[in-house]
């Protein structure tokens, strides 16, 4: 019989601490825990299996690497392009309408991306290296193409539209533009034209690295598409003191360049002018007749008001007539047969772009000098 003051063990009540009963309550959190790890959804490892060909002894090929994802944008090929044409970061820049840190930091990413130097930073004017060379030529090509992009989709509606970057020579730009330029916005409002005024080897340059769209030449050139727009005759234009003011007509063989007034060298109308003189095969005149003074201009109107102001003689194409004065009028004379004329013709590097704007432009400058010559 139990002692009555003996009291019972708090153990027994609650069914014991003992090692087996510790034991027995481990495992039942283990197996507790063990179902509820596996009702989670996680994955599970791909069991390795053995490829076809490699059980049959086969070489099995190397996998194809993921090429890395490349951060290059098109600002900054267009600032590549920009610092290899200026040769210098800020003009760069500013032709680029940013900031030099910006390019210059679009730059050096481009660099880390590329692992090389582009640019030679310590000289100056500042130069590509040999992979900025072809980088540079290459964001040529990315850039142009870009921009087809815009003009295929104008192309396919018909539509006339966008900027039109024209060069032209200086003898035909105070004459032609004023007869062309209004008519055409007038026909086309979507459209713009940005004119740049240049000798033709600066335009030729131009055209080929993609700074012009289209150009107006005179000459017959290689390496571009030509397009032949008008013809315009040349004239002479005399002091009223000169020799020949008192012939209806001048007969080419009586030019003699030691007493014209020339443009200087680079401009193509003085080259045909001199080629004229050639032809007509008249040699060097003697020192004896030669102008005392020497003077050769960029301009065609300043040869002309040389002629008004100190007399002589000098040559113009048929549409710097357009603009003269009555009293101008009476200094031209025509050219006796066969008359000397040249070719206006509308030169392109790459005539498949931009098509249906150049040729739109192309088309007003036919009808408006054919106008004007037939005036």
């Amino acid at each position: 019989m139990r002692p009555l003051d003996k009291k019972p063990s708090p153990h027994r009540a609650t069914g014991g601490s003992g090692p087996s009963t510790i034991r027995r309550r481990r495992q039942r959190f283990q197996s507790l825990y063990a179902s509820r790890v596996a009702s989670l959804p996680c994955r599970r490892a791909t069991p390795i299996s053995v490829a076809p060909h490699a059980r049959l002894g086969r070489k099995r090929l190397p996998r194809t690497p993921t090429p890395p994802h490349s951060t290059m944008t098109l600002p900054q090929l267009r600032y590549v392009a920009a610092v290899d044409r200026c040769r210098h970061f800020g003009k760069a820049a500013r032709a680029c309408h940013v900031t030099q840190p910006t390019l210059s930091a679009q730059l050096r990413k481009l660099e880390d991306e590329l692992g090389g130097r582009l640019f030679d930073r310590s000289r100056q004017p500042v130069v590509p290296t040999a992979l900025g060379e072809r980088v540079a030529d290459q964001a040529r090509a990315v850039l142009r193409e870009s921009r087809r992009l815009r003009d295929v989709a104008q192309e396919a509606e018909g539509r006339v539209e966008g900027e039109l970057r024209l060069g032209i020579i200086p003898t035909l730009a105070p004459y032609l533009l004023p007869l062309v330029s209004s008519p055409f916005a007038e026909d086309h409002p979507e459209a713009t034209v940005a004119v740049q005024e240049m000798t033709t080897a600066n335009m030729l340059d131009a055209l080929d690295a993609d700074r012009l769209d289209a150009g107006l030449i005179a000459t017959d050139e290689d390496g571009v598409a030509l397009r032949p727009l008008f013809e315009e005759s040349f004239v002479g234009y005399v002091g009223a003191e000169h020799p020949l003011a008192d012939q209806d007509e001048i007969d080419p063989r009586a030019l003699r360049p030691g007493e014209m007034w020339l443009l200087r060298e680079g401009h193509c109308f003085r080259d045909q002018v001199l080629d004229l003189c050639a032809r007509a095969e008249r040699g060097t005149p003697p020192a004896s007749s030669a102008r005392p003074v020497r003077f050769e201009s960029g301009a065609l109107e300043t040869l002309r008001m040389m002629v008004d102001r100190t007399g002589g003689l000098t040559l113009l194409p048929r549409l710097a007539t357009l603009y003269l004065g009555e009293a101008e009028r009476r200094r031209v004379r025509p050219l006796a047969a066969p008359t000397p004329r040249r070719t206006v013709r509308l030169a392109q590097a790459r005539p498949q772009l931009k098509e249906a704007l150049v040729g739109a432009y192309a088309r007003a400058v036919q009808r408006e000098a054919a106008a004007a010559l037939e005036a």
